[in-house]
């Protein structure tokens, strides 16, 4: 790319609310855990749990989200998720200031936060692909992706500073507010917004619940990709509970150390995000895909391999910076590569279907790997994650069969 792309008023504006979340939510991580540990004195059983069920039932919760929201205007449904995530997070300084809160209070805040993240991100992807021509989907993503990579390295830790100085809650009410500064953004988009006609019954049925996922699993490139991804995104995140517990109860590194190995490595996604287009440009977006996707594969398993002292830190820090820079490269690639392919038609449900079914697959190998720690111990289970992510490249579709969506046109006149 030669200087900086223009992609208009109204996607900077869309760009601006997705920032301000972002650095929320960065803002604010981990904070339920604190809470429930902090002031709720929960014990381990209790967090895990706030963590995997926030996560495994909001996602059911969202299942009909994708379908509902379909043949509606996205921007009044991505404002209503922004408020509904406001008006939850808020809930708990309320209670906490009255004395009222309660784990079974974090744990439905929990459930509502992931259902709208999920039907957020559905409807935003959908608005996005009538918001920018076809040709800079790929710009538009990878600044949302280096967006999202910068409010990782930035958030966290002055979360946690903020949490020493401020309380448990404080975060809370940061994030709670970026969702309200993010439906303000997104309202002062402005411009018309076609309503997307229903060809088909005018109310929703109980078979329309699964069209995404029928839509995905009969489309002969989508199908490996979304298998590829669940599959690669559920066993990263297995493993990080684990790792955790290798570093920090094992051998012994201190928290900051911790921290520090995996925030720093966080500046290869914004490398990432910022290659992909001219890598695609250069290379064609499948090449990309097939190579980024393996090369994905392969970092990981290092983490078996850490040992105590600085030669650990060192080896953390390489493996997370080659693992995050290829997840910050293939994440708008395949992202885009979505938007192209799906039909106008059926873009929120394919993109509801896909989320859902990754928050599911992180839950459940969550869960399996947690009880393969307590068999066999963190370090080989980390070692099994990842020789199984080696595997997952044969996932990714190994030619090119599909064309572009004949409705890209069509999805572009929406504006």
């Amino acid at each position: 790319m030669k200087g900086r792309r223009a992609l208009g008023r109204r996607f900077g504006w869309l760009w601006a609310a997705f920032a301000v979340s972002s650095y929320g939510t960065g803002f604010g991580f981990g904070a339920f855990p604190l809470i429930a540990i902090l002031v709720l004195h929960s014990g381990p059983t209790q967090v895990a749990a706030l963590a995997a069920a926030g996560r495994a039932v909001g996602a059911l919760v969202a299942v009909p989200l994708g379908p509902w929201m379909e043949f509606r205007r996205k921007r009044p449904v991505m404002i209503a998720m922004d408020l509904i995530r406001f008006a939850a997070l808020m809930s708990v300084p309320a209670a906490f200031a009255f004395g009222r809160l309660s784990f079974a209070q974090l744990l439905v805040v929990s459930v509502v936060v992931a259902a709208a993240d999920i039907a957020f991100r559905a409807a935003s992807g959908a608005y996005l692909k009538s918001l920018v021509p076809p040709e800079d989907l790929l710009v538009a993503n990878g600044r949302f992706e280096s967006t999202t990579w910068t409010s990782i390295v930035v958030g966290p830790p002055l979360g946690g500073a903020a949490i020493g100085m401020f309380g448990p809650v404080t975060t809370v009410v940061a994030d709670a507010v970026s969702y309200l500064l993010s439906a303000l953004g997104i309202r002062a988009i402005g411009g018309t917004e076609t309503r997307p006609v229903r060809a088909a019954a005018p109310r929703l049925r109980a078979g329309d619940l699964l069209e995404g996922w029928r839509y995905i699993l009969s489309h002969r490139t989508l199908r490996p990709l979304f298998l590829n991804s669940i599959v690669v995104n559920g066993l990263i995140m297995a493993s990080e509970p684990l790792i955790a517990v290798l570093m920090l109860s094992r051998l012994g590194f201190a928290p900051w150390q911790y921290g520090l190995a995996f925030a720093a490595p966080c500046i290869g996604g914004l490398i990432g995000s910022r290659v992909a287009h001219p890598l695609v440009a250069r290379l064609g977006q499948h090449k990309v895909m097939l190579v980024v996707g393996a090369l994905r594969a392969c970092w990981p398993i290092g983490l078996a391999f850490v040992q105590p002292g600085v030669p650990g830190i060192v080896l953390v820090i390489a493996v997370q910076l080659g693992l995050v820079t290829c997840c910050g490269l293939f994440n708008p690639v395949l992202a885009t590569y979505r938007l192209e392919h799906a039909d106008p038609d059926r873009v929120a449900r394919t993109l509801s279907a896909w989320s859902v079914s990754s928050s599911l697959s992180i839950a459940a190998l969550t869960a399996v790997w947690g009880v393969v720690a307590s068999v066999t111990g963190p370090r080989i289970a980390i070692a099994l994650a990842g020789v199984v992510l080696l595997a997952t490249p044969l996932l990714l579709p190994r030619r090119e069969k599909a064309s572009r969506s004949t409705g890209d046109q069509a999805a572009a006149s929406l504006t």
